[in-house]
């Protein structure tokens, strides 16, 4: 009997180190789920830090903003448990688009290709993205300089209904410099801090910190192809290809936001 007991305290003991485990962000971050791919960008996008940073809990309702194809969307997705979620806002389902159709298409393929995903939602980055007074945090990274204009002002207007009072609003964004125009910053895909703090503070939200995490003074933001001229895009090519490795992924900007 008392073996019977010792080999039961052993199974909930390892049974309570798993889920410890999987509630663990460094742990996710390090998890074989990850794609080899990803993991190289570790050095440039600093996933610990920034999640810490905009206080993201294991147990929060979380909604992920224009995904891609699923960077933070892997570290999200082990990082986030019962009753926690990830509601993850792609491209439209129903866009005529072709670059917006088969993103999305290859994001639900990466989501329906294994369990881990199983706390993941989909929605249309222009739907309301959950119900009001609803989720915990919403966060997005370098998708700023795709939405400038009044797709901004709908897509912060929506984050702001989504969320609860107190809950956080975390950008990642390419940096521009300070007093770049509109025009330039869309061509170039930098946008400027004042205008990100601008548009969110016109749509309630209150700038609670910025952070250096994510900052690079090697980049100098005047590149030929703007910001795709870096890595990972590499839109040269071959051209001066060891200069823009060198100098590694964007300048960036972190901030966080609340809602009173």
């Amino acid at each position: 009997m008392s073996k019977l007991i010792s080999l039961l305290s052993l199974s909930f003991l390892f049974s309570f180190s798993s889920f410890s485990s999987a509630h663990d962000l460094v742990a996710a971050i390090q998890s074989e789920d990850r794609s080899p791919k990803n993991v190289l960008r570790d050095e440039f996008r600093n996933p610990e830090e920034t999640l810490t940073f905009f206080q993201i809990k294991p147990d929060m309702r979380v909604v992920e903003l224009s995904p891609g194809g699923g960077w933070y969307t892997e570290i999200l997705a082990n990082y986030l448990h019962e009753p926690g979620i990830l509601i993850a806002a792609h491209f439209d389902k129903d866009s005529e688009v072709g670059y917006f159709k088969r993103g999305r298409a290859n994001f639900e393929k990466k989501i329906a290709s294994s369990p881990m995903y199983s706390n993941v939602e989909i929605v249309d980055l222009s739907s309301n993205l959950a119900k009001e007074n609803s989720v915990d945090a919403v966060i997005t990274f370098r998708n700023l300089h795709n939405w400038l204009g009044p797709q901004m002002d709908s897509i912060f207007a929506n984050s702001f209904k989504a969320l609860k009072p107190g809950g956080v609003f975390g950008v990642v964004e390419h940096r521009a410099d300070p007093g770049t125009s509109i025009d330039d910053m869309k061509k170039s895909g930098y946008v400027t801090e004042e205008h990100a703090i601008t548009i969110a503070k016109k749509h309630g939200f209150v700038l609670v910190a910025k952070s250096e995490i994510n900052a690079n003074p090697k980049d100098t933001k005047d590149h030929p192809r703007g910001v795709w001229t870096l890595p990972p895009n590499l839109r040269l090519k071959d051209v001066d290809r060891n200069k823009y490795l060198s100098i590694g992924e964007s300048d960036r900007m972190t901030l966080l936001f609340k809602k009173p």
